[in-house]
């Protein structure tokens, strides 16, 4: 009997009593793991070769885990300070168990949140307790990192759960196949097999020197796996980005475009946000020390904005009277949302003087201080919008929102009453996750305050909202992480199978 060369080398390597993967024939054989694939599955079809599938799980440590593996789990190396801080007679101080601890930056809150949950001690008001029957050496958590760093497996599913949440390890499904020689195949390697000489692909040389027309050539096995070449492709998140403008497009809007890195006074002052604000603190905003000032300002237009806080705007108009700087106006920082882009157009800075009506819209990047968890990240894409125009309404504002909606399937937006310094009346937005059914904010929204259209100089009305392309995401798909998908820590394996959704 002849056969291709690939495949009498795997009949040569497979055993009839024993059962060997394809990665181990490929490993005997020198073959490319693609080229054994496909002569195992031709010899099977053959009859002379039986292959058994599998699925088998592979657990991994990620950066993160390896990291932990080394030098311990925060939460371990909280309650050693603990100890050593006496808080198994008092409570102590939390800042000076953590400041023995030797934890930093977002090691902090991984110890603290996961401290209570193994009763390592408890953690109320401020202070610390340690619980002098707890064993670090018998962490579950921490002894399972070390086992996978040995190699060794892990065998409790519960823990390997909790260790994938909080992102230390990464579990992948791989199908593993195993080969075994059949009756009619020990028969045909006793008979003895040769070796033919196949061509597996046609070439240039082959046709000019007719040498085709002497040549066996290899049959081609559509079963046989493939190897897999993931390239490049557009970024979830961009394609519904897209998306977006060419439905706010199709609305009527236009697309404003301008500065990530933008002067307070554009950012907040021109919004009727008073500079004494919380949110206008160094703990939520990302100021900039290189250049940290803006000197191109409107000279008019600022003295209207101080003006419009110092004493409000109209006959009855009421400021803040709080205290109000030119040069905390003129620093500059990154935008912590899109409505910075409004002001630069509404006040005819950007691209000259407005006359209603006017739709524009952007789908930008903002940046915040923000709490890192399922649905905050230090950056995300807005979906700033405004329309220009006189007598609006609420309801012109909510037919707005279903009508935008209703393009991707969301149907079920809820509105909820809430208070602006920019906008009034002012609403949330909300909608239904498909996977969790909990209500996830989506956007805020309002009619402009006088305060903020009368020192731009305009004299109708217009509605304003900002919404999360991200959270537009989650209602689309079912993403119950947002870190999935957007950040340093998104899942690159999903992000390569999701299907977009048209």
């Amino acid at each position: 009997m002849k056969l291709p060369e690939s495949q009498v080398a795997v009949l040569d390597a497979a055993s009839a009593t024993e059962e060997r993967t394809i990665a181990d024939l490929a490993g005997k054989t020198g073959l490319k793991p693609e080229t054994a694939t496909g002569a195992v599955f031709e010899l099977e079809d053959a009859g002379l070769l039986s292959v058994d599938e599998r699925t088998e799980e592979s657990v991994s440590l990620t950066e993160e885990g390896e990291e932990y593996a080394e030098d311990g789990l925060p939460e371990v190396a909280l309650y050693e300070a603990a100890i050593e801080a006496g808080a198994v007679d008092d409570p102590v101080q939390m800042g000076q168990a953590i400041g023995a601890s030797g934890l930093g930056g977002p090691k902090v809150n991984i110890a603290l949140s996961n401290y209570a949950r193994k009763g390592y001690g408890t953690i109320d008001s401020g202070e610390i307790t340690a619980n002098q029957d707890a064993d670090p050496d018998e962490d579950a958590e921490s002894n399972a990192l070390s086992a996978l760093t040995a190699g060794e497996p892990v065998d409790d599913p519960d823990v390997l759960d909790q260790l994938e949440s909080r992102g230390l390890v990464a579990r992948a499904e791989s199908t593993v196949r195993s080969v075994t020689l059949t009756d009619d195949g020990v028969t045909a390697m006793m008979e003895g097999i040769e070796a033919a000489e196949t061509v597996g692909q046609l070439t240039p040389e082959m046709l000019t020197t007719g040498e085709w027309r002497d040549v066996e050539f290899a049959e081609y096995n559509v079963d046989a796996d493939a190897e897999r070449i993931d390239g490049g492709k557009v970024h979830i998140l961009r394609q519904t980005a897209n998306r977006v403008k060419d439905v706010l497009v199709g609305m009527g809007f236009e697309e404003m475009d301008g500065p990530h890195a933008d002067a307070d006074f554009w950012i907040n002052d021109c919004l009727f946000m008073p500079q004494d604000h919380p949110a206008r603190t160094h703990w939520d905003r990302f100021a900039l020390s290189n250049p940290t000032e803006i000197g191109d300002l409107p000279e008019d237009l600022v003295e209207r904005v101080h003006s419009a806080h110092r004493d409000g705007v109209g006959e009855h108009g009421e400021g803040y009277h709080s205290p109000w700087d030119e040069d905390f106006a003129r620093a500059i920082a990154l935008r912590g949302h899109t409505t910075s882009l409004s002001m630069r157009y509404l006040s005819g800075y950007a691209q000259g003087e407005l006359e209603p009506p006017q739709r524009f819209f952007s789908v930008e990047k903002v940046y915040r201080n923000d709490t890192l968890d399922p649905t905050h990240l230090l950056e995300f894409f807005q979906i700033e919008g405004w329309v220009m125009a006189e007598d609006l309404s609420v309801r012109d504002l909510m037919g707005t929102f279903e009508e935008f909606y209703a393009q991707f399937g969301i149907t079920d937006i809820q509105f909820k009453p809430h208070y602006n310094p920019y906008t009034e009346p002012s609403f949330e937005l909300f909608g239904n996750h498909p996977e969790t059914g909990e209500l996830i904010e989506i956007g805020n929204s309002g009619m402009f305050r006088p305060e903020v259209l009368e020192p731009l100089g305009v004299e109708c009305d217009v509605m304003a909202w900002g919404l999360a392309l991200e959270r537009l995401l989650m209602l689309m798909y079912g993403f119950e992480d947002i870190r999935d998908v957007h950040g340093t820590l998104c899942d690159l394996e999903l992000l390569r199978d999701v299907e977009v959704i048209h």
